[in-house]
């Protein structure tokens, strides 16, 4: 249920109105990584198909999309995050940084989000 939710916001996001809009595909994205334990906020830059360390987690992303024009808060970008200390994948799927609770990563330490894509 939970998913479905998501990808009908996904696709409201992404649709908007009845018009299309034009996604550019940025170069990578800005993703903000919080330790819940110590308190710590760490801003991580991963580029389109590369992968990141955070913790116990890695995180991989497939690409980070924007309507063209606003790269910042209506960007999405298709995560895996995979939980190195259990040795399996916790989350998979598009995280929007206008709405970062509507797929968000559940995980009792750490908490990844989307910011932005870097365009540059």
């Amino acid at each position: 249920m939970r998913r479905a939710l998501a990808a009908v916001a996904a696709a409201c996001v992404i649709g908007g109105s009845t018009q299309a809009q034009n996604v550019s595909v940025g170069q990578g994205a800005v993703l903000r990584g919080l330790d819940k334990t110590n308190a710590s906020v760490s801003d991580l830059d991963i580029a389109n198909g590369g992968e990141v360390i955070f913790g116990t987690l890695s995180v991989r992303m497939t690409e980070c999309r924007y309507p063209e024009g606003d790269a910042a808060a209506d960007a999405y970008a298709y995560l895996v995050v995979r939980d190195t200390a259990r040795g399996r994948d916790i989350f998979s799927g598009w995280m929007l940084a206008s709405s970062p609770a509507l797929n968000a990563l559940e995980h009792p330490r750490y908490d990844v989000w989307v910011l932005r894509c870097i365009t540059e």
